[in-house]
């Protein structure tokens, strides 16, 4: 007769290490299809050619907060400079003041108008039009005089007080620029330390193979500076090929973009502002069909300035890592607009 035993059960022992080992696959499984591919050299080289230009633009912001910051502390200086010298005239001034009453006292009294001068402010005094009929005319020119000069003393406080306060805004837009530019340099880091060594080092290499060094032979073609400063310009640029791009740098040693143009105009004679959100509202707007050598062009958000060279081609100062060199202007970032100085 066949057997009619039931079968027997696993043990419990066996499902449990049969249902581990099963769920451990299936979760191996799932981090295998979710795990995000390591992003390939070219991907890494546009992330962090973005966080460049990020910073660049913190740069920028930067640069332009610590020119407005060295402007208002020349102000705030003048404007302390100038309360202290009124000062010393309201001191003056109520010095005579006070020896016209010595002088009324030794003579029989002090007139009750000087009197009341002396016990309140001037102000409210000279409000009480029936207080001058008391006066001598030197005495009421004098409180005149005093009462001007109190005037024009709290306002120019007030002035160096507000420029005080500009200050202090600056000085923290400051702290905060410098903050955000050196987080994108260390973001762009750790976006590049996920290469290893060897592809960092090739991604350098090509970098610096698009960097000319000054022996170099660049096609510029034939096309002629709109003017003298602009060849000026240019050419002074071409002088600081192979000069690192530096945060800040407005040479001779190193430079940022805007550092770079502000430095070659400079050796030109012509003086233009620090920063490329200012340097756009300087000289004339053109077209790019219109570049001439010397030419300012700006990119990515007018966060970058470079000189027009000729032939499609800029003179520039790039970003972290390389230097001052020409480069086409489809390499550059997205054209935004140009400038003739």
């Amino acid at each position: 007769m066949a057997s009619h035993r039931r079968p027997k059960n696993p043990s419990r022992t066996r499902v449990t290490v049969l249902t581990a080992t099963a769920a451990a696959a299936v979760a191996l499984t799932s981090q295998a299809a979710h795990a995000d591919p390591k992003p390939t050299k070219s991907e890494v080289k546009a992330e962090v050619d973005k966080l460049y230009h990020e910073a660049e633009a913190a740069t920028e912001q930067y640069s332009g907060a610590k020119e407005k910051q060295e402007k208002l502390e020349k102000q705030v200086g003048a404007l302390q400079d100038k309360v202290a010298r009124g000062q010393e005239e309201l001191n003056t001034l109520r010095a005579g003041l006070g020896s016209i009453a010595a002088a009324q006292y030794r003579s029989g009294g002090i007139d009750p108008s000087v009197q009341l001068f002396l016990a309140s402010d001037p102000d409210s005094f000279l409000d009480q039009a029936s207080s001058l009929d008391q006066l001598t005319a030197k005495q009421a020119e004098s409180l005149t005089k005093i009462q001007e000069k109190q005037r024009s003393l709290a306002q120019e406080r007030k002035e160096a007080q507000d420029k005080l306060n500009d200050l202090a805004d600056v000085r923290k837009t400051l702290g905060e620029k410098k903050k955000q530019q050196q987080g994108k340099l260390a973001e762009a880091q750790k976006v590049l330390n996920t290469l290893t060594a060897a592809e960092r080092a090739k991604m350098r290499e090509d970098d610096l193979r698009a960097s000319r060094s000054a022996g170099d032979r660049v096609d510029l073609g034939s096309e002629v500076p709109a003017s003298a400063r602009g060849a000026a310009a240019l050419q002074a640029a071409s002088t600081q090929q192979g000069k690192p791009y530096v945060s800040g740098g407005t040479g001779p040693n190193s430079f940022d973009c805007s550092g770079l143009t502000q430095w070659a105009y400079h050796q030109a004679g012509v003086e233009i502002t620090r920063t490329t959100y200012t340097q756009i509202n300087q000289g004339t707007q053109i077209g790019r069909s219109q570049l001439k050598p010397g030419d300012l062009v700006f990119f990515s958000n007018t966060s970058h300035v470079a000189l027009y060279a000729g032939n499609n081609t800029v003179l520039h100062a790039p970003k972290p890592g390389a230097v001052v060199r020409f480069e086409s202007m489809n390499t550059v970032g997205s054209y935004q607009t140009a400038v003739r100085i």
